[in-house]
């Protein structure tokens, strides 16, 4: 495998270095000169440059590598931004590929080589020491922002399928994303050298050790290093997929809210790095167009207008025009109270979401056991989304003895949710530890329902038969519900996507005490 990735490589560099996917200014770039940056510990990147053609100072852009791939990844990239006039370098992170050392999980010494490439541009090139920015896709947007609080040269940041939080993304609401870290796992074993703090990590996960496998995350955190980069102020623009499966949007959108620098945000559909996949090969791209347009205004200086246009930019969850607001609060509207009643004895068992209280009633489920309400598979199924393709469900095929569903009557006008939807439960586990997860659903005429958001949430050595109520914020989306259709949330206790707790034999019972109904906040506008 590794070997036919090397040579799938090389073929794009040579298309690249062709001319054949992007195109030849008239003073065309030199290079791609290959290279060997060193860390300040000693440890030797492999990298790439394209020097611009024409008399310096050039602004100059350092594209760090994603996980499991080498700096190749972004060679239509440099090529195009020295082609604009850019010094345009990227190298391969420690412990992938050619590089030396071992794979360190965006800790210090990742953060040093990042500033290493930066000593090496302004040393080597013709780079303006004024005019520094960072970029990257996963893995490399990651490291970029997180540089970016520490050192003081980097004036603008492009973080395309970023995380923020990394305990929120890989263990939301106590929780393993195991599909998510299973990918990372593999792809580092087969691609890299795994260092100690990595495998500690493998390790606490395998044993169910949260406490111990999240010590890494705060300090890999850029939502844990808010003040440095509030206190930089380089301008931040990240842009990821609403499906994202690795580093889910509603992390980004907490993030995003508290950055206190020139910022923008873009959420489109897609999974991990598929939004920004075809720019990588040099094809047009929107992503990559705004990563362009804000390097040229913030580095450059130029009167572009992308920094007077709405900085928050969406296109809606399964696909549409692009639309803008102000802020993140602007975005969401306003919630709507929709309460869950008790589920009818007969016929579909199903309950309503409706605008009144109802309580007093319960719902016991088997736990252990899938329904056919489910997240989908990591990278595909949110890969299809952004071809227009949406994970489904036939909502009348969920066992109601493994789950609980509730609708609302068929809208009788066009609704758009449009934020972060939040559902407020009473939850009786008959074990220590159980796992609940929320799923929303827009329904059509036939039953069938197109997933727009889920999260799971996991109840940690509880009393067993005692009540508890929680609160799960699902992922934020914008999605245009027809008329006709109805809105539903299923809660069941198992999804492949996750390690849950719940087990064969155990029960979890839903419920809506009169003094504290339960309810789902559905942001309608």
């Amino acid at each position: 495998m590794r070997r036919f990735v090397l040579l799938l490589l090389a073929a794009l560099t040579a298309l690249v270095t062709s001319g054949s996917l992007a195109p030849v200014a008239s003073a065309a770039p030199a290079g791609p000169e290959f290279l060997t940056i060193t860390g300040k510990d000693g440890t030797k990147l492999g990298a790439h440059v394209f020097r611009p053609a024409g008399p310096g100072p050039h602004p100059a852009v350092v594209l760090i590598s994603s996980w499991s791939v080498n700096n190749l990844e972004y060679i239509a990239q440099t090529r195009k931004l020295a082609d604009a006039g850019y010094v345009a370098l990227s190298y391969t992170t420690r412990g992938f590929w050619e590089s030396g050392g071992t794979i360190e999980v965006a800790g210090p010494e990742d953060l040093s080589d990042a500033s290493s490439a930066i000593d090496w541009v302004l040393a080597n090139t013709s780079a303006d020491p004024g005019k520094i920015g960072l970029a990257g896709v996963s893995y490399g947007a990651g490291i970029s922002m997180l540089t970016a609080a520490k050192d003081k040269r980097v004036r603008a940041v492009a973080a395309l399928s970023a995380w923020a939080d990394l305990a929120a993304a890989l263990l939301p609401n106590q929780t393993w994303s195991q599909q998510a870290i299973g990918l990372l796992a593999l792809a580092g074993k087969i691609t890299g050298r795994p260092g100690q703090k990595l495998n500690d990590t493998l390790a606490a996960y395998d044993r169910n050790d949260r406490v111990e496998a999240m010590k890494l995350a705060p300090e890999r955190s850029a939502a844990q290093q808010l003040a440095g980069l509030n206190a930089n102020k380089p301008a931040v623009l990240i842009a990821n997929g609403w499906s994202d499966s690795l580093f889910p949007a509603g992390q980004i959108a907490d993030f995003y809210t508290k950055l206190q620098v020139p910022k923008r945000l873009e959420f489109q559909p897609g999974d991990h790095a598929v939004p920004e996949l075809t720019g990588l090969i040099g094809l047009p791209n929107d992503t990559w167009t705004s990563v362009h347009r804000w390097f040229d205004r913030h580095l450059r200086g130029a009167a572009n207008g992308i920094d007077k246009e709405a900085p928050v930019q969406v296109r809606p969850t399964l696909g549409g025009s692009w639309k803008g607001y102000s802020d993140w609060a602007a975005l969401e509207a306003a919630p709507k109270k929709l309460y869950l009643s008790g589920l009818t004895p007969v016929v579909d068992r199903t309950g309503e979401l409706t605008g009144s209280a109802r309580t007093g009633w319960s719902h016991e489920v088997g736990a252990g056991i899938d329904t056919i309400a489910n997240g989908g598979t990591a990278i595909l199924t949110g890969g299809a989304e952004a071809l227009g393709i949406p994970q489904f469900a036939w909502i009348p095929g969920v066992l109601r003895t493994n789950a609980g569903v509730w609708q609302t009557p068929v809208l009788t006008s066009p609704a758009t949710v449009r934020g972060t939807p939040k559902l407020h439960v009473t939850v009786t586990p008959s074990s220590a530890r159980s796992t609940v997860v929320a799923y929303l659903y827009d329904v059509g005429l036939t039953g069938t329902g197109r997933l727009l958001t889920h999260q799971p949430y996991t109840l940690l050595d509880v009393t067993p038969g005692a009540a508890r109520t929680i609160d799960i914020s699902l992922d934020p989306l914008v999605h245009p519900v027809p008329a006709g259709h109805r809105i539903a949330v299923v809660l069941d206790t198992v999804d492949g996507l996750y390690r849950g707790e719940s087990k064969i034999g155990g029960s979890v019972t839903f419920s809506s005490p009169a003094n504290n109904p339960s309810r789902l906040d559905l942001p309608l506008g």
